[in-house]
């Protein structure tokens, strides 16, 4: 597994330039704000109400 839940947003997307659409497929449609930069994965599908295994299940999968 590449992404984890630890990683921030901001790493994501800097990372990984397909995860953006993604990340708004599940709902998070703040992924370039400020606070999204800092925030984890983790705490933004917990914020957003997102099923987090899912999510990073389908980032994964798509970094493959």
């Amino acid at each position: 597994m590449k992404i984890q839940k630890t990683m921030t947003i901001g790493e994501i997307v800097r990372t990984y330039p397909q995860s953006p659409e993604i990340l708004m497929r599940f709902g998070m449609g703040c992924v370039g704000c400020p606070s999204a930069q800092a925030e984890t994965l983790e705490e933004a599908a917990m914020v957003h109400g997102i099923n987090l295994e899912d999510l990073l299940q389908e980032l994964n999968k798509a970094v493959e």
